[in-house]
């Protein structure tokens, strides 16, 4: 491949990650368009630059990244000792169990948790039908326009003022399902998990942590997955340093978006990305038949 290519993918990846726009339907697009084929060695490549665009959430939200670690890691301490503590309390029942949530870095990590297996299980029954519509590049351009009416609805949305605090599991849940849902190319990740927080209440600022926070977990276990299909890997050493330069500017491509897309939360900005994934789609399915 062409280090230029390798840029332009590398770039799509972490513009498109980011702002809701949807980088699957991006990618996809300009693949088809510009003939890219690495053949086994795609599966990886594609895994690179979500590794790419990891490091940039991971790097973005250092300090929250950490915290949530920590609480976790407490969390699971926590519910060790109170099984230790059923068994004591056959002796002595004024023993108290240890408080699990008892703080919003707690909850915070818990409803990322609760997100994320309703994510998983759609992702693994939406897996063939995502495999499919990747060889399709009609599917993102349809996709792309549930995406404008996701937008549309975001930028109409009362705003909210729920904390982690105030998030319920049943909020977590419904973002989680949004995030499986976005698994289909075209359908903007960040833009449909973004929606849905807004939709259950969030704070706007809130809800575009939460959405790019949960996905690091989304991004780990469908890798790993990917991975494992990847049979008779082969790729070309120039296709290698592709691989690299690509994951290399998807990060830091991807960290800029991050922080657009922070600033941007303060106004009422989707219409413009709606308007855009619009636009992106009718060039798609004119591309598809008269191409």
């Amino acid at each position: 491949m062409p280090i230029w290519k390798a840029v332009l993918l590398g770039l799509v990846q972490g513009i498109a990650e980011f702002l809701p726009i949807s980088s699957s339907g991006h990618l996809i697009i300009i693949k088809k368009m510009l003939g890219v084929d690495l053949e086994s060695g795609g599966t990886f490549f594609n895994v690179m630059l979500h590794l790419g665009t990891l490091f940039a959430i991971i790097f973005a939200f250092r300090k929250q990244v950490g915290k949530l670690i920590i609480e976790s890691i407490r969390i699971i301490i926590d519910i060790f000792a109170n099984f230790l503590i059923f068994f004591k309390r056959f002796a002595d029942r004024k023993i108290p169990y240890c408080r699990i949530v008892k703080s919003s870095y707690r909850k915070f990590a818990i409803l990322i948790v609760v997100s994320s297996i309703p994510t998983a299980i759609i992702g693994i029954f939406m897996s063939e039908i995502v495999e499919i519509a990747n060889d399709m590049i009609i599917v993102p351009g349809i996709c792309m326009l549930i995406t404008a009416i996701f937008l549309l609805i975001a930028d109409i949305l009362e705003i909210g003022d729920k904390k982690p605090r105030d998030v319920s599991y049943g909020n977590a849940v419904a973002v989680g399902v949004a995030q499986g849902l976005s698994t289909m190319p075209g359908i903007s990740r960040s833009g449909t998990t973004i929606t849905a927080g807004l939709l259950c209440g969030f704070d706007k600022k809130f809800a575009v942590q939460y959405s790019f926070i949960m996905s690091i977990p989304a991004v780990v276990g469908a890798g790993i997955l990917e991975l494992r299909n990847v049979k008779n890997f082969t790729m070309p050493q120039s296709d290698i340093i592709a691989c690299v330069i690509a994951t290399v500017i998807a990060g830091l491509s991807g960290y800029v978006a991050i922080c657009l897309m922070l600033a941007l939360v303060k106004g009422r900005k989707y219409k413009y990305f709606s308007l855009y994934c619009v636009i992106v789609a009718f060039i798609t399915m004119g591309y598809y038949y008269f191409a």
